[in-house]
């Protein structure tokens, strides 16, 4: 897969997002730009402005209508997607790490960082999917996180759940009408960060990308863990792979730590396993640092990645992939094993 590199941004990638039907490829990183692009070609659409601070987090409402950031300016934008204009401003006492539009563009549930005195919150806020309506400052509903705060955070299925990875390496659901905690699980080591979480294109499970070098599949119900991905190295992002059977994880060592060892070892690659069995099934090289975010198309005709380098590497799935029958691979292999 030859990869098309997108030059927009002077700093490290933070989050990259598809829109719906996967046209487009928004990206975010510490340089207070975000950028549109064409996922075909790479062509740059254009920036939007206006960010005092490092971007954390972005995303796209399902029309292509509406764009969210959250930032360390501690603020949440919202953004006409088609001219670039910010329609909106939410103030917080801190920096925002996460947001995202639930299934239907309604809700936007921002993440608030634990500091200075106050304590890490998820924040939702009723959106009209509108540009010209006046968007409301009224919070539809606030949680505290008191005993690890949030790192991220996502919609369920319905908008029935809030699901939140924590500091602490676990996991909470929470009732999205009330913000009644329903459910914790310990899904990774305790005291390592979960980094990520992607729902899958219905939502009724996620998968997770921690410190502990795991990524881990859960159902979004019950917490109930059902695979589990390990590698050799810390994970900042785990995606999920529409009509092929595989996940995509991406990580590296930590970028204070690059500088001691060659880049070889500081395994700055996209990494795919098969969902079902597990398995390791290939990498992609090629960022000069970790790589920070991960995201597919949801359309599934490729993927993109977003590192410390300040790239985002955007790959077409070719023959090759659509043409993998991974349990047919196996049985050869157990067959060459058994000779």
């Amino acid at each position: 897969m030859r990869p098309i590199l997108l030059q927009g941004h002077e700093r490290s990638l933070t989050q990259i997002k598809y829109t719906k039907d996967g046209d487009i490829l928004f990206s975010c990183a510490k340089d207070q730009i975000i950028c549109a692009w064409f996922s075909a070609n790479g062509e740059r659409l254009g920036t939007y402005h206006g960010h005092q601070g490092a971007l954390w987090s972005i995303d796209v409402d399902p029309s292509t209508t509406l764009l969210a950031s959250g930032a360390a300016d501690n603020t949440v934008r919202l953004w006409d997607v088609r001219t670039g204009k910010c329609i909106k401003v939410w103030d917080f006492n801190t920096a925002v790490k996460r947001v995202e539009f639930n299934e239907d563009g309604t809700k936007l549930l921002a993440v608030t960082e634990k500091r200075m005195g106050f304590l890490g919150t998820i924040v939702v806020f009723d959106i009209v999917p509108d540009v010209d309506a006046e968007q409301t400052n009224e919070r539809a509903l606030t949680i505290t996180c008191d005993e690890s705060k949030a790192t991220v955070a996502a919609w369920s299925y319905l908008s029935k759940y809030i699901i939140a990875g924590h500091e602490d390496g676990s996991v909470s659901q929470y009732d999205a009408k009330t913000g009644e905690l329903l459910d914790n699980f310990q899904a990774h080591e305790v005291d390592m960060e979960i980094k990520d979480i992607q729902m899958s294109p219905d939502r009724t499970y996620f998968i997770t990308a921690s410190k502990d070098k795991f990524a881990k599949l859960l159902s979004a119900r019950d917490l109930s863990p059902l695979k589990q991905y390990a590698t050799e190295t810390s994970l900042n992002s785990a995606a999920l792979t529409p009509k092929k059977p595989f996940v995509v994880l991406g990580g590296g060592q930590a970028a204070m730590d690059v500088t001691k060892t060659s880049s070889r070892q500081g395994k700055f690659e996209a990494r795919f396993y098969h969902k079902i069995f597990e398995d390791e099934i290939g990498r992609v090289k090629g960022h000069f640092g970790p790589l920070n975010t991960v995201a597919v198309d949801p359309l599934g005709r490729g993927y993109a990645s977003g590192g410390e380098d300040g790239y985002v590497r955007v790959h077409h799935f070719e023959g090759a992939y659509w043409g993998f029958q991974y349990e047919v691979e196996r049985e050869k292999g157990e067959e060459s094993a058994d000779l």
